[in-house]
């Protein structure tokens, strides 16, 4: 049964946000929420390479080196890659705050969205330009949606009991970072230009399951990122969003793994 946060996807793209959806996140949770009051903004600790490494993490919980589990996934609703798209990964609670208190309130997964941005954790990775907007964004977007003022955002640093007990989102001042996220919500950005259906070709744009798909243009694109042998199977799943993305960052676009003009037009270059 689904669980009731089936409104985040549709209140990010809203926005502008770029959006993906992982298989099942409307029925994954450890139960459901209670009233969503804010969010907890913290980041990954993942692996350096890859827009959202610590995906698979954050759905299926954390294991020890013997295989044994610690801690039973979803560990937040949303994970936000290093090029600003949010993953949608679970509807109900997630085990993502632990003990601590905000703004008099103590039930950390049961009333607030928490939200994992992919970072290393240390000052060797500097927070992305486009990640870091698309993270006051989406705040922003959350708050007003359940009618929250910016200071019910907070970081998991300042969430945490005993002071001191984690250190996420490591070196954003939480302050400015409200800051911002009431501007936002004060006057919206406007929503980022849609990407056209067709190119000047006439081919259609093409994403990860989107009713446009068409066999043989997936297959085009699957050769154009180096697909070869059976790989090219004109079905454009996860694999194939991975390695558009992968190409359009490696050619100067924007690594949204959608294959819209832009996109068509490099791949008919090489």
């Amino acid at each position: 049964m689904p669980f009731k946060l089936t409104w985040l996807p549709t209140v990010l793209k809203d926005t502008g946000l770029k959006v993906a959806e992982t298989d099942g996140w409307i029925n994954r949770g450890r139960r459901e929420m209670g009233t969503v009051k804010g969010v907890i903004c913290h980041h990954t600790v993942g692996p350096r390479r890859g827009n959202m490494p610590s995906l698979g993490t954050l759905i299926r919980g954390t294991y020890d080196r013997s295989g044994r589990l610690k801690l039973k996934g979803p560990l937040s609703q949303l994970g936000l890659g290093r090029d600003g798209t949010y993953y949608i990964i679970a509807a109900g609670l997630a085990n993502h705050a632990g003990v601590g208190k905000w703004e008099n309130l103590t039930g950390g997964n049961s009333q607030f969205i928490g939200i994992e941005a992919e970072n290393v954790g240390t000052a060797a990775e500097p927070w992305p330009a486009v990640q870091l907007d698309a993270y006051h964004r989406g705040v922003a977007a959350i708050l007003s949606h359940i009618g929250a003022d910016p200071i019910m955002c907070c970081g998991h640093k300042e969430w945490a009991l005993p002071p001191g007990r984690k250190p996420d989102p490591h070196t954003i001042d939480m302050g400015e970072f409200r800051s911002k996220v009431a501007a936002i919500m004060d006057n919206p950005k406007p929503a980022l230009r849609l990407i056209p259906d067709k190119d000047p070709e006439g081919r259609p744009t093409q994403r990860r399951g989107s009713v446009l798909n068409r066999k043989f243009l997936v297959k085009l694109i699957q050769k154009g990122v180096g697909f070869t042998g059976g790989q090219v199977d004109g079905i454009f799943g996860p694999l194939t969003e991975a390695a558009v993305r992968r190409f359009q960052r490696d050619h100067g676009l924007v690594p949204d793994g959608i294959v819209g003009p832009k996109t068509w037009d490099k791949l008919d270059s090489i």
